[in-house]
């Protein structure tokens, strides 16, 4: 019996130990720079979001029509047609059998992942390193699903025992996480348990915020996030009016922390930005269902094909709008008139034919090294490695060849004066 109580009790504190480490930022990751002015640029991973996400506009919270599958097509047997027709998509399709792009878009996650060890993190202000995150929580998702595609029902990949979400599939700094770390752990302790880092986070599916047409950037990131949550929020993957309840987004279940009195939290955070008619539903009701949800991915026209002219109810036709650009930026071999980029087969501007092998190119071209940084971040860079080389050599006592002629010239001039005088 003493022993089955001693038992339980190690494994109380074995629990409870590893739990505290499970929810502790890890040591790079905790400090930041309130003066510091130092930026990242993201001009690779503007480029892969300007050419392949789609941008849909707001929803207009009409369902999609009931649509008959016919036989050859790719249409899936249940769509949700609350949600169908929401959300901005991207365009996995480009991806699945095209080597090039997912080599592409693999080296841009691990120029990402591999930032911090050129500059710490706490070099930077908690703007830019939100950015910085959100950033890298982005494209590594989008990476891990394009090895997934054409799956299109991705609840066990992301809510199941196996979920990508809780692979250490990255190295950041010295450190293995998850992308449930990023979620969990990092962001709502860094930025003070604030829920409007939810609206930046993508997650791969209809039912969670969109994926925006630009990198996420200190400049922009703030304001980002104000309109993801507005167009969430005011859709019907967000919230919806039911006749005796009002329903709410799963994913605000799954991320309860950042609601510790749910019904009240979150009818507080969502009466600042719905609009409509719902709002004076949410407004009378006591309590809030998080039974919406949509684990459908958003890709363009692979799960909807059939759909077809259901889009227009929305501000921009997802049709219409499948036109991207890539950014025309000094150094990138684009000029104002290169034109746009029509994904599966479009020319490239009026003069220059293409196909998406372009787009590859474009985006290898705006991969960069230095150009990753500012020139006061890379001078930075240059006083780190500095002072890494010369803490080297003191641990090590190392000399340079330089450092030894200097001291054996120095000896030669010191003795020579006493050799004349016995001469």
């Amino acid at each position: 019996m003493k022993i089955l109580k001693f038992a339980l009790f190690f494994y109380m504190i074995s629990w409870t130990v590893s739990g505290f480490a499970n929810t502790a930022v890890p040591e790079p990751f905790r400090g930041h720079d309130p003066d510091s002015t130092f930026k990242i640029q993201y001009g690779d991973v503007d480029a892969i979001l300007r050419t392949m996400v789609v941008d849909i506009g707001r929803s207009s919270r009409k369902k999609a029509p009931e649509v008959r599958a016919q036989t050859g097509t790719r249409m899936r047997n249940k769509v949700q047609r609350e949600t169908a027709t929401e959300g901005n998509r991207f365009y996995f399709e480009e991806f699945e059998d095209n080597e090039d792009f997912r080599v592409m878009l693999h080296q841009v996650r691990l120029n990402l992942e591999g930032i911090p060890s050129q500059v710490p993190l706490e070099d930077f202000n908690r703007t830019e390193q939100l950015a910085y995150w959100l950033n890298l929580h982005n494209i590594t998702l989008i990476d891990e699903l394009v090895k997934l595609y054409p799956e299109n029902d991705l609840k066990k990949e992301l809510n199941g025992r196996k979920s990508i979400l809780d692979q250490k599939l990255l190295n950041v700094a010295g450190v293995e996480l998850s992308l449930n770390d990023i979620r969990h752990t990092i962001l709502p302790i860094n930025y003070d348990n604030d829920p409007m880092v939810l609206y930046g986070l993508y997650q791969g599916v209809i039912g969670g915020p969109n994926i925006r047409k630009r990198a996420f950037t200190s400049e922009n990131v703030r304001r980002y996030l104000q309109d993801n949550a507005e167009e969430f929020i005011n859709s019907n993957r967000g919230t919806y009016a039911q006749d005796r309840s009002f329903e709410v987004s799963e994913m605000y279940e799954r991320n309860d922390r950042y609601f510790p009195n749910f019904d009240v939290d979150l009818k507080n955070h969502l009466l600042r930005f719905i609009e409509g008619p719902e709002r004076g539903a949410l407004q009378a009701a006591n309590t809030l269902d998080p039974d919406i949800t949509d684990w459908t991915i958003t890709d363009v026209y692979g799960s909807y094909q059939q759909i077809g002219g259901s889009f227009s109810d929305n501000k921009a036709a997802m049709m219409d709008s499948i036109v991207a650009v890539a950014p025309a930026e000094e150094g990138n071999g684009l000029g104002a008139g290169s034109g746009g980029l029509k994904p599966g087969g479009g020319q490239l501007g009026a003069t220059q034919g293409g196909n998406m092998s372009v787009a590859s190119s474009l985006v290898m071209a705006k991969t960069p090294g230095p150009g990753r940084f500012s020139p006061d971040v890379l001078m930075h860079i240059n006083q780190l490695k500095m002072k890494e080389e010369e803490t080297r050599r003191l641990k090590e006592g190392f000399v340079t060849v330089e450092e030894l002629g200097e001291v054996e010239q120095e000896d030669a001039s010191e003795t020579e004066p006493e050799e004349d005088s016995d001469g």
